[in-house]
């Protein structure tokens, strides 16, 4: 039985994470790998009113169910399939009766901000990345993305992004850097580095020490 290599990357939001996660996919397309959002572990705030929810700092590591995600990387590793939790970022809570079924996966690669935060789940990585991008660059693909995609006004990402995404990130984010492997600058445009990294995934796999 091959050994599951997990892959993390990580950065500030509007970093380019997602982008670099799409073109290592693109070029892995000949092995069994898939991708695993950090952001599926918010934990479920359903059981609080709309208005209470929707204060909640999104971007402080208490909001996210870590020895979960914890707990199923583990099960992947050992071969278990797993039913990956999805999260409405609209209502702020978790999908109810549905969920992202992983298994049989030579590679998984985690993807959000806190990818490299908890030290229990780097140590089950083969390879950590962070992606560095400047504020300004993020910012702007914050505003986009949310605005386009989660249905919210440029008034209310700027507010966030002031309150608690800046904050957040500088306290907790870019302090994960020195845990990384692999430093990105400006995300998943730069092909040059995903050739690099898909490269060494490669090479993990072909070692013996995973089969």
């Amino acid at each position: 039985m091959k050994k599951t290599v997990i892959i993390g990357v990580a950065g500030g939001s509007g970093s380019g994470k997602t982008r670099l996660v799409k073109n290592i996919l693109n070029e892995l397309s000949d092995q069994n790998v898939t991708s695993l959002e950090v952001d599926s572990y918010y934990k479920d705030l359903s059981h609080l009113e709309f208005e209470v929810r929707e204060k909640n700092n999104f971007d402080h590591p208490d909001s996210f169910d870590f020895d979960l995600l914890h707990d199923d990387l583990q099960k992947i590793i050992l071969g278990k399939s797993i039913k990956t939790p999805l999260y409405n970022y609209k209502e702020h809570i978790r999908k109810k009766d549905e969920y992202k079924i992983i298994q049989d996966c030579n590679v998984i690669v985690l993807e959000g901000i806190f990818a490299l935060f908890n030290s229990d789940i780097r140590e089950l990585m083969s390879l950590k990345i962070f992606v560095d991008t400047p504020s300004d660059i993020r910012i702007l693909r914050r505003i986009k993305r949310d605005v386009n995609k989660r249905e919210r006004t440029i008034e209310s990402v700027i507010k966030q992004y002031l309150n608690t995404v800046k904050p957040m990130y500088q306290k907790y984010v870019k302090p994960t850097k020195r845990f990384s492997d692999i430093i990105i600058p400006y995300g998943g445009k730069n092909m040059i580095s995903v050739n690099t990294i898909t490269t060494k995934i490669k090479d993990y796999l072909k070692n013996d020490n995973y089969s």
